[in-house]
């Protein structure tokens, strides 16, 4: 339920696609009603004994963040992840929308009946509201229309091994099929662009390596797996008008490619935003880079993997030159004994989700970025990306009230004591963090204040009646 009546909240830095300004959000039944100056805010509350106010003094006041990338894994694999755990360390890190992928949970989200048996999982145990990827995968075409009826924001698949038998990945025959079936919905295919290479000749390569050694696991999945695949996705690009995303862009190298394909999209007239073609990257690609990976430390291994430091600096030039469009977590999580010492055979996942605001402001910060850079990549562009603009992903009138106070000058220290999120594991234990989430509300409702939870979960899923 939405907090009711009228609400002001005030801080000296209110954060805005256009900039910090003092003032206030005036906020009525869980929605933004106006952004006021401090002058106008101060009339307002002389003139309505009644409306409840809320400073934050010097405290940034901002639009929660939309995390788009988050892989809950219930039902099914809930020893990994679940909906209570993933969305209480989102409410902690300010993220009050997340978007939940369809692989890692059984049944994975490839058909209604699916998607109905992973909200039943969700209903009344999500601390922030939650929105849904569909899958695609071999043969299940037929399904997509459906799920977009019911309220999926898009759908994933893979090029390569997605890990999970339940999900497997795709070929140019069934991107095919699911570019035809998606054609004219207005939905999106979002990629995991990785084309697997040659087994026999990537296991010659490493073999008699050291599996501990990070660089062997590096040495295994090339750029030119993430080169193979735009190449491929870009072959489809004049024959649909279907919005295409690729996740977790590792490589720096693809970039250059994936620019083009746009200018071209846009060139032909295509009017969606950013020209159908968009990309993300993620907090681990742009705050760790290869040679800080120390050995048989595989909570730091994921697919596609960490680069090299060059790479990683050409990561942030492109996202700083809009050639990327947003930062998300790719929260994939997993019990302990998955994350063994070999490289190679540990689970390729990063857990994050808790942190990915302040790890993203901790580098933009050092770079000379102000607030509103936070805004524009990972509140606003996921939210456009997911087309819950309209709801989501900015302090601005007729928007849910998803607001955070910030302080970004505060640091911190992450410890296995904080962390919300099911298993302990991750790679930031131990690193010093800046900017500190004060107090997360939900449409205007508080759910997170000072280190710890505020009642009951109070998010809905994102979802048409089911």
């Amino acid at each position: 339920m939405a907090a009711t009546g009228l609400q002001l909240f005030l801080s000296k830095r209110v954060v805005t696609a256009t900039g910090e300004a003092d003032g206030g959000v005036l906020v009525q039944n869980g929605q933004i009603q106006d952004i006021l100056t401090r002058e106008q805010a101060n009339t307002f509350i002389a003139e309505n004994e009644d409306i409840k106010v809320v400073d934050g003094g010097d405290l940034a006041l901002m639009a929660g963040v939309v995390d788009s990338h988050v892989h809950v894994n219930e039902p099914g694999r809930t020893a990994w992840e679940g909906f209570r755990t993933a969305t209480s360390a989102a409410a902690a890190g300010g993220i009050t929308t997340i978007v939940d992928m369809p692989l890692n949970s059984i049944p994975p989200t490839t058909t209604l009946e699916n998607l109905k048996v992973k909200a039943s999982s969700a209903q009344g145990n999500v601390f922030v509201d939650v929105g849904f990827w569909g899958g695609v995968i071999v043969d299940n075409q037929d399904s997509l229309k459906d799920l977009v009826k019911a309220g999926v924001v898009g759908f994933k698949c893979f090029l390569c091994p997605s890990g999970v038998d339940e999900f497997p990945n795709v070929e140019a025959k069934d991107l095919e099929k699911a570019f035809a079936a998606l054609e004219g919905t207005g939905s999106l295919l979002a990629f995991h662009a990785e084309v697997q290479e040659d087994n026999e000749e990537i296991e010659k390569k490493i073999f008699k390596k050291d599996p501990e050694e990070y660089t062997t696991y590096l040495e295994s999945r090339p750029p030119k797996m993430e080169l193979d695949a735009i190449s491929l996705i870009s072959s489809f690009l004049n024959k649909t008008n279907v919005r295409v995303h690729v996740v977790h862009v590792s490589s720096a190298s693809v970039v250059p490619l994936l620019n083009k394909a746009r200018q071209q999209r846009v060139a032909a007239g295509n009017t969606a935003w950013r020209g159908g073609v968009t990309a993300e990257t993620c907090h681990h690609y742009l705050s760790i880079s290869a040679e800080q990976i120390p050995r048989g430390r595989s909570e730091y291994k994921c697919a596609p993997p960490i680069r090299d430091l060059d790479n990683k600096e050409k990561l942030w030039q492109y996202l700083l030159d809009d050639k990327l469009d947003m930062v998300v977590s790719d929260h994939s999580p997993c019990t302990p004994e998955l994350k063994c010492s070999n490289n190679l055979e540990a689970w390729g996942g990063i857990s994050s989700v808790q942190f990915g605001l302040s790890l993203f402001w901790t580098e933009a910060s050092a770079r000379g970025l102000d607030l509103t850079s936070i805004s524009k990549y990972m509140c606003s562009a996921p939210a456009q990306l997911c087309g819950i603009q309209h709801r989501k992903g900015a302090l601005k009138p007729g928007l849910d009230a998803d607001i955070i106070f910030f302080d970004p000058d505060a640091q911190f220290t992450v410890t296995a004591d904080i962390i919300r999120h099911k298993n302990k594991l991750t790679p930031y234990i131990g690193k010093t963090l800046k900017g500190v989430v004060k107090k997360t509300y939900l449409r205007g409702e508080l759910i997170y204040a000072e280190g710890e939870l505020v009642g009951e979960p109070k998010g809905i899923l994102l979802l048409n009646k089911l």
